[in-house]
């Protein structure tokens, strides 16, 4: 079982960069594979990005890849998201998730056993 807490979220104007960060707890974070999914008001929850055990398995949204970038650092128990050029509708609460690796990439917010309380991103014009 993992706990995780997102911080790094802010309000920044249209073009701008923010770095979000997931602090997991225990010593199994290797174990998992570990996903940004994002929620907008009155939209569902979409995915973002996901990594597996290592930095050099990652999955993105096909709309944004090329401006988000996942990252881990298993020593650190960290998952990073940088995101870069951000556009207004980038604006959601984002949720940092920890999975089974089994789930090779998945997309699927329903492969996911845990959660972070989320971390507000507002992109302005």
């Amino acid at each position: 079982q993992v706990q995780l807490v997102e911080s790094g979220g802010g309000l920044v104007q249209a073009g701008g960069s923010l770095l979000l960060s997931c602090a997991a707890s225990g010593r199994t974070f290797s174990n998992y594979r570990m996903a940004w999914f994002r929620q907008a008001p009155g939209k569902d929850r979409a995915f973002v990005a996901t990594v597996g055990s290592n930095s050099g398995s990652t999955t993105y949204a096909d709309s944004l890849k090329g401006r988000f970038t996942i990252a881990r650092d298993n020593a650190k128990n960290m998952v990073y998201l940088q995101m870069n050029s951000l556009k207004p509708d980038d604006t959601a609460v984002y949720y940092c998730a920890a999975g089974n690796l089994g789930y090779v990439g998945t997309t699927n917010s329903g492969h996911y056993d845990y959660w972070g309380q989320g971390t507000q991103v507002t992109v302005s014009s």
